[in-house]
């Protein structure tokens, strides 16, 4: 099979996981992730490892199949690490051990699972929806959009995913989204999270 069939049947999978699922949105959380976990027999173990690029892994030996995941995860990253491993323990069980870091992204096997990943958490199709509903067509996608995209969405995605995203569908012209600080820009845009504003009328008083 080449690679593009590859990645290609890896998406479509993600969608037929996403209607078994009933996944309808592109705000998909770990509690959604822990209810697919549960129905496929996967136990999930949280660790607070020291390797500073490792995510997750999956292992499936004589006790199961099982997921370790780093626990200080923020919430995007852990969904996505989540969806990620569930694509190696659908199609690549027969694996004793397969784990998600920065040293083995380049594999096909780890790109696949970042392609099922994505596609798991926003399908292509309602990604270039989304944006097509906004204004924004082929080349013209800006960093405002994507921040929109987030806020209007509420997707798990992250940022890095919605650029290689729009880079791929050819939404975005070529580095028009790199180099961005996305929480700076998004602040900008719709003024400091609650939290920030919180703090910041606390230390107003003292």
């Amino acid at each position: 099979m080449l690679r593009s069939q590859y990645y290609e049947a890896l998406k479509q999978l993600a969608r037929e996981t996403r209607v078994e699922y009933g996944l309808a949105s592109p705000r998909v959380l770990r509690s959604d992730l822990r209810r697919i976990y549960r129905d496929q027999g996967i136990r999930i173990d949280l660790w607070d490892h020291k390797f500073k690029k490792l995510r997750g892994a999956y292992f499936n030996d004589e006790l199961g199949p099982m997921v370790m995941l780093y626990k200080n995860l923020p919430e995007d990253p852990m969904v996505f690490t989540m969806a990620h491993e569930l694509k190696h323990h659908l199609t690549d069980s027969n694996l004793a051990l397969s784990y998600c870091d920065s040293s083995n992204q380049a594999e096909q096997i780890e790109i696949g699972a970042e392609v099922f990943a994505a596609e798991l958490i926003y399908p292509e199709g309602q990604f270039a929806a989304d944006l097509q509903a906004m204004g924004t067509g082929i080349g013209s996608c800006t960093p405002e959009s994507i921040v929109r995209l987030k806020r209007e969405t509420r997707t798990t995605l992250s940022y890095a995913g919605l650029v290689k995203r729009a880079e791929f569908l050819g939404l975005a012209s070529s580095g028009a989204l790199q180099g961005i600080k996305w929480k700076k820009l998004e602040e900008s845009i719709y003024g400091p999270p609650v939290y920030k504003r919180i703090l910041a009328r606390r230390a107003a008083r003292r």
